[in-house]
């Protein structure tokens, strides 16, 4: 892990605490640290954080069974999900986020699944992820239509700044909601 905060050329810096708790993550996304700085820094700056911010995140690359405990647990669902955001603080948008903004969990295999089954490359699934769970953190969320709406279109606002295609241009989809719920 670096001393200095990762990031990209013009967005917020991003200290990432990274744990790789399944050891395929190692093969399956070897340059994972800097997607992630990558990501999140493109959803902060598009959340409007200023370039001087920086914040915290811990990023955990685990597995299905891991994230199935995580879902039952916080969430009610005994079933693996792609990524768990944990805000420190529950902020609204628009927000400043405090020296911790929080910490996200991403199950592999769920990943993989997704990818293949969606013909993305596993690299932009995965940023698609970071930048969804970093506006968790950032007070955004999709239970209600409307919010959904707004995440959504800033979900596809900072994926176009890393050149990745809109993700629900073809689905019908919302951010966040899988169809198969």
């Amino acid at each position: 892990m670096n001393d200095e905060p990762l990031h990209a050329a013009g967005f917020p810096a991003v200290e990432l605490i990274l744990s790789v708790e399944d050891a395929a993550w190692d093969t399956v996304l070897p340059d994972a640290e800097r997607l992630v700085a990558e990501a999140a820094g493109a959803a902060l700056a598009a959340a409007g954080m200023t370039a001087g911010l920086a914040t915290e995140v811990g990023v955990t690359l685990a597995d299905d069974e891991a994230l199935r405990g995580l879902n039952a647990q916080w969430r009610g669902k005994d079933k693996p999900t792609n990524i768990l955001s944990f805000p420190i603080v529950q902020l609204a948008p628009g927000d400043v986020p405090g020296p911790m903004a929080g910490d996200m969990v991403l199950a592999r295999q769920t990943l993989e699944r997704e990818a293949l089954r969606d013909g993305k490359t596993l690299e932009d699934h995965f940023r698609h992820l970071i930048v969804h769970g970093m506006l968790h953190l950032l007070g955004y969320d999709h239970e209600e239509a409307e919010e959904a709406e707004e995440m959504e279109r800033l979900e596809v606002l900072v994926l176009s700044t890393l050149a990745i295609a809109d993700p629900y241009a073809d689905s019908g989809g919302v951010a966040g909601v899988d169809p198969a719920e």
